[in-house]
């Protein structure tokens, strides 16, 4: 395993568990057995989804679970009847409680629950499935690659196809919703570092072994490996001088029960008309909303937010394109300061678009997945102390994934509404997931219930935040417009 994918596995804690976790509704419904041909045929094609992880003193490493049954991994259920009902109100708290239920560690790290009889808010019967995937496998541009394996007529599984995996149906705005990539050969170089020093550790015993392995590969990499260093020690010094983050409720300590909620697919259409208008990036019109949701979130709540503002981590596609098939971890995280005290709509999207356009080309990204290669080489308290840096920085975790522009079937039931969210790290309490799919841009949050109890509430925000930017818009005069 690499020494970024170790750090994400020792990453769980009783606050925040690193699984991604996702639920798709489908209507009609799809039965037990379809979708565990189905997975059968498709998901564990690769190799990752059928092997358990062994720890010891030198990292981690994967082998194949010699006793794997799928029966551990997809699980038949129903929804509780409760005073809450049975529809998308029980389905968010069930999604809720497996946000906070640690995978097997005998078993591969990843979990499928299907729903099979589910009512959705319009009243339509189908199913829902609701999926966990320990971050330590994958980062979330790896995964669209292996869901767009899973749906029908999809790309094919690794080894049975073409090597990119990526679908050509995302959205157009996929670089600019990533930020800008880095060059290969500085994030191999990161890569390297955490490896070689792990290797160096392991050869103190053979200094005969480690002189000739040194002159046969330590001279050729060491002039580009010093120069990265001297950034990520530069870069470090530069994170730990940055300011903590706003004190909000959103901030504190998390009690480790999770909240979930989503609302329903704004047109995407219509926000590219909006960015189109004002010239800014869909991305910027989405972040705004964000940060307009936010802001009017804490007013109701009877908080003094003019001028407030909150830090907000955003992933970074480090990967190149062709890669996407490829598992594991390689993206960069960057600390984008949200608005949220800003209340007239577009003077907060200007302001969101300048910040955006400041943190590309930021070596901020390569920074987090540095600061990641070298704590997978420590022991998890060393770890943990040099990961908390990033809790005190910030309030939430946000991403921002382009999905396919037509709805896709699965199991022969279309794939109405599909959401994730990424986990939150430390003591961050709040994660916001924006998902392009089917023409529809959709929003979720996942909340520590200790510092925001009824994550619906913001929520509820973002679709008016939306309305008030769209017609801000409409009255602006055209030559105005920046």
């Amino acid at each position: 395993m690499s020494k970024v994918d170790t750090a994400w596995l020792r990453m769980d804690c009783d606050a925040n568990l690193m699984q991604i976790v996702g639920v798709w509704t489908l209507q009609p419904g799809v039965k037990y057995e379809a979708v565990r041909e189905r997975i059968e045929n498709t998901l564990l094609k690769y190799d990752r989804f059928r092997q358990r992880v062994i720890e010891d003193a030198a990292g981690a490493t994967w082998v194949f679970d010699r006793s794997f049954d799928l029966a551990n991994h997809l699980i038949l259920e129903k929804l509780p009847k409760s005073a809450r009902g049975r529809g998308e109100q029980a389905l968010q708290d069930r999604v809720a409680e497996l946000a906070t239920e640690r995978l097997a560690p005998a078993h591969p790290l990843w979990q499928m629950h299907l729903i099979e009889d589910y009512t959705g808010p319009d009243g339509v019967k189908g199913s829902a499935l609701i999926v966990r995937i320990h971050h330590c496998i994958a980062d979330g541009i790896a995964l669209i690659s292996v869901t767009m394996s899973l749906v029908d007529g999809g790309a094919a599984p690794p080894g049975r196809g073409s090597k990119d995996a990526t679908p050509h149906s995302v959205e157009e705005w996929f670089e600019d919703t990533l930020l800008r990539p880095f060059t290969q050969l500085t994030v191999k170089a990161l890569g390297a570092m955490g490896e070689g020093a792990a290797r160096s550790l392991g050869m103190l015993g053979d200094p005969k072994k480690s002189v000739e392995q040194g002159l046969e590969q330590g001279i050729k990499s060491s002039l580009d490996l010093g120069k990265v260093l001297l950034q990520v020690l530069a870069d470090t010094a530069a994170l730990a001088l940055m300011p903590d983050d706003s004190k909000t409720r959103l901030k504190g300590t998390p009690g480790g029960v999770k909240k979930v909620a989503w609302c329903q697919p704004i047109p995407l259409d219509e926000v590219k008309a909006v960015g189109k208008a004002l010239n800014c990036s869909v991305n910027d019109v989405l972040l705004s909303c964000v940060a307009g949701a936010l802001g009017e979130y804490l007013k109701a709540q009877g908080d003094e937010v003019a001028g407030q503002e909150i830090r907000a981590m955003v992933p970074v596609n480090l990967r190149p394109r062709e890669q996407t098939h490829k598992l594991g971890n390689h993206f960069g995280l960057v600390p984008l300061v949200l608005p949220i005290g800003l209340a007239n709509p577009v003077e907060r999207i200007y302001e969101v678009r300048r910040r955006m356009t400041a943190l590309k080309g930021s070596y901020q990204p390569l920074l987090a997945f540095s600061l990641l290669a070298m704590a997978g080489l420590l022991i998890k308290p060393a770890q943990d102390l040099m990961l908390n840096i990033f809790s005190k920085k910030t309030t939430a975790v946000m991403t921002n994934v382009p999905g396919p522009r037509e709805k896709l079937k699965f199991c022969g039931a279309t794939l109405e509404q599909s959401m994730f969210w990424v986990p939150q790290s430390g003591n961050v309490g709040l994660g916001v997931s924006i998902l392009s799919y089917g023409g529809g841009v959709q929003f979720g949050v996942i909340t520590d219930s200790a510092l925001c109890p009824e994550p619906q509430r913001i929520i509820d925000e973002f679709v008016p935040e939306f309305a008030r930017l769209s017609i801000v818009t409409l009255m602006l005069p055209w030559h105005e417009r920046p």
